[in-house]
């Protein structure tokens, strides 16, 4: 065997890791089998938009995974990631010539929703679906932790830092309507090629709002009579501190950085009229929801059957295992490509299926070696 073809187990676990990553963002906590309508609006799970039920022109709703299984198998569905706050729509009145197989029992409406051009399959500043057929161009798609929107790479106005996976992005629009922010990137963004800063003279080459024009993003003027009662108010300051950012372009934060933010009376206050109460709940990230997905999927803590039986075998063994695994996994991959063109979504039974012609390849492979894993 030519040497370098030769990977390691920590090569194959390390690359799948991303992978499987992805997938519990997107399944974690999410019931495949249940119309999660009777949780009132979701905390946080996958949603799917039906364009054969509610195609762009008329309303737009989103599913959950149970429903998208159930009720529209077989249609053109949107993968939307995960969403807040969200009660399934399904068979409601924007579904006029379908009614949800699973909780049929359903309100007209779900008011407390928030829709956008996502639930139409497009997505960005540049309105494009994704995948796009006429975009050859590789970037990835990064969500805006404020309005969800998914944006290129390049078109966030800003260089991509590294380890954006474990890092929150608020894209320049939400940056823009809610001006308080600009205050908390001076000190907890993610430091880059947008940040100008003179300290040498406390000159600035951007326009920043004045303490009085901040104060009135802040507080109101019907509650500035609090100021006294609450001096100990962190993001005041912080305005008073002199560091400044150039007002331009996404902004990458930390993964800790929600626990740096005020929460005091006023600034609770002005979250929830802003609708971004949810800054302060740090168990809101998706990459809390990634944890969550993982944890209830260890069944075993601490003890992966696959890889304790991988140690018992010698080198020659684990090799063949390890090729025989990658021929998989290219299958799976064309064979989920194959749904991914077609804008189907993949069934638990489409899986099985997949899985029992791996079976039945393997045993009439049996006399090739490395093909075979007992």
């Amino acid at each position: 065997m030519c040497e370098e073809q030769t990977v390691s187990l920590v090569d194959v676990v390390e690359e799948d890791e991303e992978l499987e990553e992805e997938a519990s963002a997107v399944l974690a906590g999410s019931d495949s089998d249940h119309c999660s309508y009777p949780q009132g609006y979701v905390k946080r799970q996958a949603l799917y938009a039906c364009n054969t039920c509610t195609p762009k022109g008329g309303e737009a709703a989103g599913v959950c995974l149970a429903c998208s299984y159930k009720c529209h198998e077989g249609h053109d569905l949107f993968e939307l990631y995960t969403k807040r706050n969200f009660r399934c729509d399904c068979g409601n009145r924007k579904f006029t010539e379908l009614q949800c197989k699973l909780n049929p029992d359903k309100d007209e409406l779900n008011s407390l929703n928030k829709y956008s051009h996502n639930f139409f399959g497009v997505y960005c500043t540049c309105s494009r679906p994704y995948p796009d057929p006429d975009d050859q161009v590789e970037d990835e798609m990064i969500q805006c932790v404020v309005c969800e929107d998914w944006l290129h790479g390049r078109h966030l106005g800003c260089v991509v830092p590294d380890g954006v996976e474990l890092q929150e992005m608020i894209c320049e629009s939400c940056m823009n309507k809610n001006d308080f922010l600009w205050t908390y990137a001076d000190h907890l963004a993610v430091q880059g090629a947008a940040v100008q800063v003179k300290e040498e003279t406390g000159e600035s080459n951007v326009d920043v709002p004045d303490k009085q024009q901040m104060d009135d993003v802040i507080e109101p003027s019907s509650k500035r009579s609090r100021e006294e009662a609450e001096p100990s108010c962190r993001l005041k300051g912080l305005q008073g501190s002199g560091q400044n950012r150039l007002r331009s372009g996404a902004v990458f934060w930390p993964s800790a950085w929600r626990s740096e933010l005020c929460s005091c009376n006023t600034c609770q206050e002005h979250l929830s009229e802003a609708n971004m109460s949810f800054l302060l709940d740090e168990t809101d990230t998706v990459l809390a929801y990634e944890k969550r997905g993982k944890k209830n999927e260890q069944k075993q803590p601490g003890h992966d059957p696959l890889m304790l039986a991988l140690d018992n075998l010698d080198r020659v063994q684990q090799l063949e295992i390890i090729h025989g695994y990658n021929d998989m996994k290219t299958e799976l991959k064309d064979f989920l490509q194959r749904f991914a063109a077609e804008g189907k979504v993949v069934t638990p039974d489409d899986i099985r299926q997949f899985f029992e012609q791996q079976q039945s390849r393997k045993r009439r492979r049996v006399d090739g070696g490395p093909y075979y894993c007992t």
